[in-house]
């Protein structure tokens, strides 16, 4: 399993500093509080997410991985990626607080929802904002066509590594929820 000390870092980030919380809205469930247990049904569609300290002039990158997988206890293919969307471009939100954050390109990666396996205790879904780099070729990373990612190429994703290849900054906003 890798690594992934950028997992550890970056959920350490909300610990104490709330400015850092990364604005969550899943399926009914609008601005998600880290934790928040959300039944795997209701997170079956791409979340909608917003940061309070966007830059108007900067573009953004989002990863979602599940931290869990197959199980909490026992999570040998994890972390599984479940969303790369690049190209995030802030709007100010309709009720005047921070940014909403939205992509008109496509996808580097789907997003699949939560689908632990019976009878899983709750898994970890978190997602990590990066500001994009300057020059980042979306094609390179992106599947031909348009196509969904298979299961096989979103197990064990080195978030380390990735990082490492587009030259991410740090993670600027994190959250996350449970779900099973």
């Amino acid at each position: 399993m890798p690594a992934n000390n950028s997992v550890k870092t970056a959920l350490s980030l909300i610990e104490n500093d709330k400015s850092k919380v990364l604005g969550l809205s899943v399926g009914k469930h609008a601005n998600v509080e880290p934790g928040l247990y959300i039944p795997k049904a209701d997170a079956q569609s791409e979340p909608e997410i917003s940061f309070a300290s966007a830059s108007p002039e900067k573009t953004y990158i989002i990863i979602n991985l599940d931290l869990d997988a197959p199980f909490p206890s026992f999570s040998v293919l994890g972390p599984v990626l479940h969303w790369i969307q690049s190209d995030l471009k802030p709007t100010p939100a309709a009720d005047g607080n921070g940014f909403t954050l939205k992509s008109t390109t496509p996808f580097i990666v789907n997003y699949i929802g939560p689908a632990p396996p019976s009878p899983s205790a709750p898994h970890r879904y978190a997602f990590f904002l990066y500001e994009q780099p300057e020059g980042f070729d979306v094609k390179k990373h992106a599947p031909a066509g348009g196509k969904p990612v298979g299961v096989s190429r979103r197990m064990r994703f080195d978030l380390d590594g990735w990082e490492k290849e587009l030259k991410l900054g740090p993670v600027l906003a994190v959250n996350y929820f449970n779900s099973n």
